[in-house]
């Protein structure tokens, strides 16, 4: 059964209201549409922990700078319905899919700025993302009045800046953090994947391979941050690939460790050759985090693994 749409948000909060009502539980996954597995699995999710599961479909365009990909990113609603199909077996799926003009009405000029967990990174890279990003969550965190959120390990960062928000802000909602969903043969699920040629897409699996190649020589007991480093870049360099940044961080801070006294500096910066400088450890210990973000041709990916939680 195809899941109602809903696009606006006073409809949308009646629908809500009458499940708590009920004190039926409402989850929660947001999502940009061209829909894939990967979001499926967080559909199944909120399923297993909630009543009903309310997935929101908008492409965001406060969280895309100039240049970047707003305009060709894949629009798929009536697919993304019929994936959604699949799932909605006992009906408890609504889709909000609001407007532009319903998001961000004439003279809309309120922003939400994160700091901690947004700085470096994506936030060296895309200092305007992140505000984007903060906003459009607070607002469907309000319109939907969700009791939880699902979102994927593969934008750990965005998980962890929306957790920020959320504590500091005291947003009465519980944020779930779900295991990245791969391809079989290692390449982490994205909409961004069907951009890639198929050359460039095999290429892309360089990804997921030095991230594996780094675990297996973590858990071999090597704790030198240069030389697992040295060995992801190894695997990542092509000369049709731009490597944006390696990070091997804190989960939680996203920083080195050395650096968490205030200092964010450019962590793995490609620019800056190698991580290592006079305020970051050569060392680390777990758990520890690694994040990478690399340019496949003209398509800008990335992936991450967490080892030793």
């Amino acid at each position: 059964m195809k899941p109602v749409v809903v696009s606006e948000c006073a409809e949308l909060h009646k629908i809500v209201h009458s499940l708590h009502l009920q004190d039926l539980r409402v989850g929660l996954v947001p999502t940009m549409g061209a829909l894939h597995d990967g979001h499926l699995s967080l559909v199944r999710e909120s399923l297993k922990q909630s009543d009903f599961t309310i997935v929101s479909i908008f492409v965001n365009p406060t969280q895309f700078a100039p240049g970047e990909d707003f305009d060709k990113y894949p629009r798929t609603l009536q697919s993304d319905l019929e994936l959604l199909e699949t799932v909605n077996e006992k009906e408890n799926i609504f889709v909000f899919a609001p407007t532009a003009g319903e998001m961000y009405p004439k003279n809309f000029d309120t922003f939400v700025e994160v700091g901690g967990p947004s700085k470096p990174l994506e936030g060296t890279f895309r200092p305007t993302h992140f505000r984007g990003v903060a906003t459009v969550v607070l607002k469907l965190f309000n319109m939907t009045q969700a009791d939880v959120a699902f979102f994927g390990q593969k934008d750990f960062q965005q998980v962890q800046v929306i957790r920020q928000f959320v504590r500091d802000l005291n947003v009465p909602i519980k944020i779930k953090m779900c295991p990245i969903r791969r391809e079989e043969d290692g390449l982490a699920m994205s909409s961004r994947n069907r951009y890639l040629s198929p050359d460039a897409r095999q290429r892309a699996l360089c990804l997921s391979r030095s991230l594996r190649h780094a675990e297996t020589l973590i858990q071999a007991g090597c704790r030198d941050r240069a030389v697992i480093e040295a060995e992801i870049r190894a695997i990542l360099e092509h000369p049709q690939h731009k490597i944006d940044y390696i990070a091997i961080v804190n989960p939680d801070t996203l920083l080195p460790e050395e650096a968490e006294n205030g200092n964010t500096g450019n962590v793995g910066n490609a620019e800056n050759g190698n991580a290592l400088n006079a305020s970051i450890s050569p060392t680390f210990t777990l758990p520890v985090a690694i994040l990478l973000a690399v340019r496949v041709d003209d398509t800008r990916l990335i992936d991450n693994i967490v080892v030793g939680e």
